[in-house]
């Protein structure tokens, strides 16, 4: 990695590989490997020195020995792990039922890509309590042992995720990555607060001295580092990398290692889009770097050591090791080995100009700040102003929504309320019918009755 005076930051893309050439991609914080190489070599630089001195004729131990080792190492964890589970290096191992084993994977096989719902409502079904009950025990386990060092804690979290892939071991691989997403969320969730900057490791006062660098370096200009900024010519509103400088910010946020990969996916396409519109040619690799380095710069993310160690430390293996995600996070760990390295040559200056910069000595050419003070003033306020124009026409289509609202619910209570009177109109008009009615039918009764009076005493008279 270098600096070019048109280009800026340079990396082949095999300086993004892991240096044993395993393909996966590597990481400065591994020293060139990727997670699986720098763990196996973590865990073998564990074992007891004596172990792994020379022998006396000067040769090292063969690589069989090293494997013995590690597998002792392992074997030594996971009774670990089993103490703090059931008391005892061997657990119970009760037989779960075949159908039963059958119905929970078919749930399984039916989830949806990224419904972290659905899977919380199938690992809380009856079918699914060996699982569920899994996963309680290691958060409470991991919970009551949360002193132990970080790293410790590390081991246990990544055995855990293994050994609960194994139970889906017949899925295809991607369906079990999905399904170890959602582990990993429902787990690490909880034990943000528990494992995240830890008091057994230096992550606090690495991220106050990454921040006091990156503040020490608010004098370098993007031309500095070669990133391609639009042309004069080319209207744009405020900073092209500002929802990248957001997206980044917005991982401290994050609890979940995977969501904090997600924040840096997010910042990385939109250097891509930022890059795309500030440049006719295609974005490359160099671009990419130079830029990443500008957005930390400008952002100067909160404790972005502290979050980059734990995506390290209790993300998923496969999430950094390949695909797009791995690819984001190994240049963002490059951009941060760049700042911490960052001197004269690789911003084209002599080491005399960079320390007066340093200084505070010297400051970019005054006219270039001064137009670009004013540009940016300028492009804030039309902003400003459009989203200004943008609210008051959000205000004034929700005040005719609100009058509509109002007047229709006034005609609806007085269409109500001359329905209301209309019915009462028709009721009092019935029972005056009613009533009429039975009155006429009393009088018709007493007229044929005082008939039938009348007629049966002419009948009395004529008889006489």
């Amino acid at each position: 990695m270098w600096m070019d005076k048109q280009r800026g930051i340079r990396v082949s893309q095999e300086e993004l590989l892991c240096k044993n050439a395993c393909g996966y991609y590597g990481n400065p914080a591994w020293q060139g490997l990727c997670s699986k190489c720098w763990r196996e070599r973590a865990r073998a630089a564990g074992t007891p020195r004596e172990e792994i001195r020379p022998r006396s004729d000067g040769t090292l131990p063969t690589f069989s020995k090293f494997e013995e080792k590690k597998n002792i190492e392992k074997g030594r964890r996971i009774n670990t792990v089993r103490r703090l589970f059931w008391g005892s290096p061997s657990p119970p191992k009760p037989q779960e039922p075949s159908e039963t084993r059958a119905n929970v994977l078919k749930a399984y096989e039916n989830l949806e890509p990224g419904d972290f719902t659905g899977f919380l409502k199938i690992l809380r079904s009856p079918p699914s309590q060996r699982l569920q009950s899994r996963c309680t025990a290691f958060l409470n386990t991991m919970e009551a042992y949360h002193d132990l060092p970080v790293q410790k804690q590390s081991d246990l979290v990544q055995d855990f995720y293994q050994s609960f892939a194994e139970y889906f071991s017949s899925f295809p691989e991607a369906q079990v990555t999905q399904i170890m997403e959602h582990v990993e969320k429902l787990i690490m969730t909880r034990l943000h607060k528990w494992v995240f900057c830890h008091d057994s490791c230096d992550d606090e006062q690495k991220d106050l001295a990454l921040q006091r660098r990156i503040r020490s370096l608010n004098w370098v200009t993007p031309q500095m580092l070669g990133v391609p900024f639009p042309d004069e010519k080319v209207s744009v509103t405020g900073d092209p990398f500002l929802p990248a400088i957001t997206a980044i910010i917005e991982m401290d946020a994050k609890r979940a290692p995977q969501d904090k990969l997600a924040c840096i996916s997010k910042c990385s396409q939109h250097v891509f889009e930022a890059l795309s519109r500030s440049n006719s040619e295609p974005a490359n690799a160099d671009d990419f770097l130079s830029s990443l380095v500008y957005v930390l710069l400008k952002a100067n993310p909160p404790r972005l050591h502290s979050n980059m160690q734990y995506v390290i430390r209790f993300g998923l293996p496969h999430s950094l090791m390949a695909g797009e995600s791995g690819y984001y996070f190994t240049n963002l760990s490059c951009a941060v080995a760049f700042i911490e390295k960052l001197d004269g040559p690789a911003l084209s200056l002599s080491p005399e100009e960079f320390e007066g910069y340093m200084l505070g000595q010297r400051t970019p050419s005054a006219l270039n700040r001064r137009q670009q003070v004013i540009s940016d003033t300028q492009n804030l306020l039309e902003d400003l102003k459009g989203r200004q124009e943008k609210l008051d026409q959000g205000m004034d289509a929700l005040n005719v929504q609100l009058q509509k609202w109002v007047q229709e619910v006034h005609s609806q209570l007085d269409e109500t309320r001359s329905q209301f009177v209309l019915s009462q109109k028709e009721i009092t008009a019935q029972k005056e019918v009613l009533l009429s009615t039975q009155d006429n039918k009393e009088e018709s009764v007493l007229v044929l009755e005082d008939q039938d009076g009348d007629s049966s005493s002419n009948n009395c008279l004529h008889l006489i």
